[in-house]
C-alpha cells in the first residue's frame, strides 16, 4: 500500500527512518533502464515491513510488485536483484512505455546514513552514497556528479531543493511565490530592493535568483549581488531592447561578457507574458529546466 504520493526525496528518506523504527525497512534503487523509462536512474522506493511503500521507480506502474519483492528481501535478510518488463521474467507486469528496468533491492541495517543525508540537506549540502550489491552495503562517499552504475556498484546522489529569490513588484513575486511553493521549492521574496543586504546569506549553488522590476535602476542593487553569487539561474524582466540596454550599463559598470552571460533575458521559456500567473510560469519552469540541465 502507497504511503505518501511524494517524490521529494527527503519524504522518501524520511518515511524510511520513520518505518525502521517499527520494524524492517528495504531500499530500492532504479538502476537500470532498457528502453524507454518514467524515472531516473537512482530513482528510489522505500519499502516497509508491514508493505506501506514510498517512492518511485516507474511511472507508478510496478512499485507494488517492487514492494513485494522487498518483502521477501527482508524476511530473508538478503539483499536481491529485480528486472520488470522487457527482459523480465513477470510477464504480467508491462511497463506502458515498452521498455523495462531493473531494481536493486537492499535490506537496511541501520539507518544512521540516511540520516546523515536528511542532516547534509537541511544544510544545503549535497550528499552521495554508494551501494555495493556483492557486499550488501551501502556507505557514504563523495557527491557524485550524477547518478548511476559503474563497475558494478550503485552510485547515488542527493541535492538541495531549489531555492528561489525573487525581487521586484509585490503582485509579481507573488505569483512566483504561489507557483513555487507548489513545486516544492524554497522561496525568498525581496520587494522593491528591500533586505538585500541579507541576500548574500541565503545564496548558494542550487539558488535561482529572479529579478521582476520594470526598471533597470531599481534591479542594480539586486542584480550585482546575483551576478557575484554562485546562483545557478539568475533571470531578469525585459525586453530585448531593455537587455540590450542593460548589458551596455553592465559593461560600463565593469562586469566581463562571460559574467554578463548569466542573466537569463527576456526572463521565462516563453513570452510576452500580460499577466502575473503567467509570468510566473514561464520564469518557473526556465529555473526547473535550467536545474536539470546543470543538474543532470
Amino acid at each position: 500500500m502507497r504511503a505518501m504520493l511524494s517524490d521529494d526525496p527527503r519524504d522518501i528518506l524520511r518515511f524510511a527512518v520513520n518505518a525502521y523504527r517499527e520494524g524492517r525497512v528495504a531500499l530500492a534503487i532504479l538502476v537500470d533502464i532498457r528502453g524507454g523509462a518514467a524515472r531516473a536512474l537512482g530513482s528510489q522506493v522505500v519499502v516497509a515491513a508491514d508493505g506501506r511503500f514510498s517512492g518511485y521507480v516507474s511511472g507508478g506502474c510496478v512499485e507494488a510488485a517492487v514492494a513485494a519483492e522487498a518483502l521477501l528481501a527482508m524476511e530473508t535478510r538478503s539483499d536481491r536483484m529485480v528486472s520488470f518488463g522487457d527482459g523480465s521474467p513477470f510477464l504480467d507486469i508491462v511497463l506502458p512505455c515498452g521498455g523495462g528496468i531493473t531494481v536493486a533491492i537492499h535490506v537496511l541495517r541501520s539507518v544512521d546514513i540516511i540520516e546523515y543525508v536528511l542532516q547534509s540537506l537541511a544544510q544545503r549540502k549535497s550528499a552521495g552514497l554508494k551501494y555495493e550489491p556483492e557486499r550488501q552495503a551501502l556507505t557514504s562517499i563523495e557527491p557524485p556528479e550524477r547518478a548511476g552504475v559503474k563497475d558494478g556498484n550503485v552510485y547515488l546522489v542527493y541535492r538541495p531543493v531549489t531555492r528561489v529569490i525573487a525581487s521586484g513588484q509585490k503582485s509579481e513575486t507573488q505569483s512566483v511565490q504561489k507557483i513555487a511553493v507548489a513545486s516544492g521549492y524554497e522561496v525568498l521574496l525581496c520587494e522593491q530592493n528591500e533586505r538585500t543586504a541579507e541576500l548574500g546569506q541565503h545564496i548558494d549553488a542550487y539558488t535561482a535568483f529572479i529579478l521582476l522590476h520594470h526598471d533597470l535602476d531599481q534591479e542594480t542593487k539586486v542584480l550585482d549581488i546575483a551576478l557575484r553569487s554562485s546562483a545557478f539561474y539568475i533571470g531578469a524582466l525585459g525586453s530585448f531592447n531593455t537587455h540590450r540596454r542593460r548589458i551596455e550599463r553592465l559593461s560600463e559598470f565593469g562586469y566581463t561578457a562571460c559574467e554578463i552571460d548569466r542573466i537569463n533575458a527576456p526572463i521565462g521559456i516563453f513570452g510576452p507574458a500580460r499577466d502575473s500567473a503567467t509570468l510566473g510560469l514561464s520564469v518557473l519552469a526556465d529555473v526547473a529546466k535550467k536545474r536539470s540541465q546543470r543538474y543532470p
